[in-house]
This record gives C-alpha cells, sequence and structure tokens, in this order.
C-alpha cells in the first residue's frame, strides 16, 4: 500500500505490515520518506492510545499541516487494544490517499 500526494509516494509497505486503528492506516516507520515530514507543534493526546505527533507533509512546495501522526510512544493499554505495538508508526489523511 502506498500514501501518496499527487505523485509522490510518501510511505510504501506490504499491507501485512501496516497496522488499522480505527479506520487509518498506519505504515512502520522505516516505510516513510520523513524528509517529506515535518514536526508540528499541534499538542494533543488520544485517551487511549497516548501522546500524538503531528506532522506537516511537505512536497513540492506544498505545506499541509497535520495531515500526518504518529504515536511515538503509545500507552501500554493501547498497544494491548490494538494488538500489535505502533510506536512510531505514521498515519495520513486528507490530501494524503492510501492507495493499494
Amino acid at each position: 500500500m502506498k500514501a501518496v500526494l499527487g505523485d509522490t509516494v510518501i510511505a510504501e509497505a506490504d499491507r501485512d505490515d501496516l497496522i488499522s486503528i480505527e479506520g487509518n492506516w498506519y505504515f512502520p516507520p522505516t516505510s516513510v520518506r520523513s524528509d517529506l515530514l515535518v514536526d508540528s507543534p499541534t499538542p494533543y493526546t488520544c485517551p487511549w492510545k497516548g501522546e500524538c505527533q503531528y506532522y506537516t507533509v511537505a512536497v513540492d512546495g506544498r505545506e499541509l499541516p497535520d495531515r500526518a501522526w504518529s504515536y511515538p510512544h503509545p500507552y501500554a493499554s493501547g498497544i494491548e487494544r490494538v494488538g500489535k505495538d505502533f510506536s512510531g508508526y505514521v498515519a495520513f489523511w486528507k490530501e494524503v490517499e492510501v492507495v493499494d
């Protein structure tokens, strides 16, 4: 599967390596082009997943704030709930499409 913005592939991994949480696909950290993500200062803490790190997606001079996020250190109870350790996995939304 791929996370794409226009013709740019931001992340790519086998479906079996992704984790689905609440309708969002989370990509393994090693499959994500970190050069296209910039840490965002937007604060958020999910009551069951933990503290979230948002990213601005920066592609071809275009900056899309908070279009990607991850949980660098999710709560142990969140990992248990999901059934897999999703530490550092990255999800995308809005203009960044996840396709097969």
